[in-house]
């Protein structure tokens, strides 16, 4: 499929693509701490994302089951810091996420660390099976984080109600 592109092109088309679509993340994070949360905000994105799974329909985007678990395991690791620094806090009577000063630079942080990686393992591993990996790796950030931020809404929820 991508075998008539060079791969120094697909690298680099990709690696725009995570900036754009990391700084799109950041802006709507960042917008969306100005808006109660609700179950249904938590829960929508890894829903939507799941749906990328299907690249691994396609033979160049699959990787070997020790690829799997050292992206599943990374993505793991950076989901605790993002569980770490997600917060809510009560305001008229709505839950918000509570404003971060650290979450624009863990976002950013984690974004440029996620570029770093794929320079470094673009000669390495074929440009597909890459996205595949960093597919895992955010997808294993972003379930346990949003299933984090649910059990701390929930619990906030329940008190709140109970207060």
């Amino acid at each position: 499929m991508f075998d008539s592109i060079p791969s120094h092109y697909l690298l680099i088309g990709s690696t725009i693509m995570a900036v754009l679509m990391g700084s799109f993340v950041m802006f709507i994070r960042l917008r969306a701490q100005k808006k109660p949360v609700s179950t249904k905000k938590i829960l929508i994105p890894p829903f939507a994302m799941s749906t990328g799974a299907l690249m691994f329909i396609f033979e160049e985007f699959r990787v070997a089951p020790i690829q799997i678990v050292e992206a599943a395991a990374l993505g793991l690791l950076f989901s605790s810091v993002l569980i770490l620094t997600s917060k809510f806090e009560v305001r008229d009577g709505a839950i918000y996420m509570k404003q971060s000063k650290a979450f624009p630079f863990i976002l950013v942080g984690l974004l440029v660390l996620r570029i770093i990686l794929k320079l470094i393992f673009a000669d390495t591993f074929d440009v597909g099976e890459l996205a595949g990996m960093f597919f895992i790796l955010a997808f294993s950030m972003i379930l346990p984080w949003r299933i984090g931020m649910l059990i701390k809404y929930k619990k906030l929820e329940k008190s709140h109600i109970v207060a």
